[in-house]
């Protein structure tokens, strides 16, 4: 017979996942950085390296228990891949497309602000 704990039970519960406010093919831009990007993945809590989120100064770390999205994203100077905290986030309203050379990889076209997926699954 199986005594049960409830405290240790609650103790093992992951914390609850938020949905994310943003979607794949989306366009996005940093709420503090000057640049953009396509969210081509969504990881629903932290998901990077420790030495990651160490880099980052204390005072402006994001939480842990928040969506952190993959751009492809751009400034005024590059392309590269960032990952960034939903609170980091807000949706860009340009209607502009992203320039990112991977882009194509991932999405199809761009319509009416946001990308359409790709299906990779028939190539």
């Amino acid at each position: 017979m199986e005594i049960e704990n409830p405290a240790a039970r609650a103790a093992i519960v992951p914390p609850p996942m938020r949905r994310a406010k943003f979607a794949i093919g989306q366009v996005v831009k940093h709420r503090v950085y000057p640049f953009r990007g396509v969210i081509f993945d969504v990881d629903p809590v932290f998901s990077n390296t420790e030495e990651w989120l160490a880099s980052i100064p204390e005072e402006v770390r994001p939480r842990r228990d928040q969506p952190f999205y993959h751009l492809l994203a751009e400034n005024a100077q590059n392309t590269y891949v960032a990952y960034v905290s939903e609170q980091n986030l807000l949706p860009d309203e340009t209607g502009k497309p992203v320039s990112h050379p991977q882009v194509p990889h991932f999405f199809k076209e761009l319509k009416r602000g946001h990308y359409v997926s790709r299906d990779r699954a028939l190539h």
